[in-house]
């Protein structure tokens, strides 16, 4: 090979390997481009994301329940081929649309409600939940949606079912729901025997039904849907009741701290009348499942 000849060959190696340099570069800036703008793009979709994600337990009757089909206007669950129904749910409709957001229902333990709101997992809390001071220091409440009494459900013929005070459960067997002020009240009834706390209401209607406890405390909506939907259950109320504060007894939308969320929701809420309130709490508890 001549010399000239050598050198022609190595200037040609040389510009191929320059060439495949800046070949590699570019897929890699483009690849880096990519990536990039996967990110950012799924940053934009939560941005954009038009979508209002509530949590409920969907076992609490009236206020929400789970059932089979759409029927009576219910919606969805999230991830699951069950819907939700109730008088959170219908609430939960009308926020929604005042929001101009689509309804996702994200059914959620009752104490994994808080975690889940402060996770964003969810965007608000409407489950039958009482604005707490407690609850307070961690999230943020509307306005009030609901306000119900406390009542006892029993079993009909027992001893308890013509009680007009609490202290006549002095002796009795009874709980309540777990993490809620219900469970705290009992501790007004003297000699009381304060059953271990349940997690749910369906958990706490058969026990009741088994006869492992005599009866529960409630709010007055799920007491008149409990004896609805079991003829062997009766809902006392009190001449002498539970000392409660309006916080208590209360139940409003739990949102993050410090959202704008929260005065828009306050502006729909205000727009619904105590009528419409009323009616729609007369069709949940008509429209209940039995099993619920």
């Amino acid at each position: 090979m001549s010399k000239k000849m050598a050198v022609l060959l190595m200037m040609v190696l040389s510009f191929s390997l320059i060439f495949a340099a800046c070949g590699t570069k570019e897929t890699e800036d483009k690849n880096n481009d990519t990536v990039d703008n996967v990110d950012a793009g799924t940053g934009d979709e939560a941005k954009d994301d038009n979508t209002f994600k509530v949590g409920m337990e969907a076992g609490y009757a009236p206020f929400n329940w789970t059932q089979m089909d759409d029927s009576n206007g219910a919606v969805k669950i999230e991830g699951g081929s069950d819907y939700a129904g109730g008088y959170d749910v219908e609430i939960a409709k009308k926020i929604a649309e005042g929001l101009g957001k689509e309804l996702v229902i994200v059914k959620t333990e009752w104490d994994g409600l808080v975690p889940a709101l402060l996770s964003g997992k969810i965007d608000g809390i409407i489950a039958g939940m009482s604005p707490t001071a407690d609850r307070k220091e961690t999230i943020d409440f509307t306005d009030i949606y609901y306000k119900s009494d406390l009542v006892m459900v029993v079993k009909k013929g027992s001893q308890y079912e013509n009680a007009t005070s609490i202290q006549d459960f002095s002796g009795a067997k009874i709980t309540a729901q777990l993490n809620t002020f219900h469970y705290s009240v009992i501790d007004q009834i003297e000699g009381v025997k304060k059953d271990v706390a349940l997690d749910n209401f369906p958990t706490m209607r058969v026990a009741l039904e088994s006869g492992i406890i005599d009866g529960y405390v409630s709010e007055r909506p799920e007491g008149v849907s409990a004896s609805a939907a079991n003829d062997n259950f009766v809902m006392v109320e009190f001449e002498e009741g539970f000392e409660t504060s309006e916080e208590d007894t209360a139940i409003a939308v739990g949102i993050k701290k410090d959202s704008e969320m929260t005065a828009k929701i306050n502006e729909i809420l205000a727009g619904i009348t105590d009528e419409e309130r009323q009616s729609l709490m007369d069709t949940a508890i008509i429209n209940q499942p039995s099993a619920q």
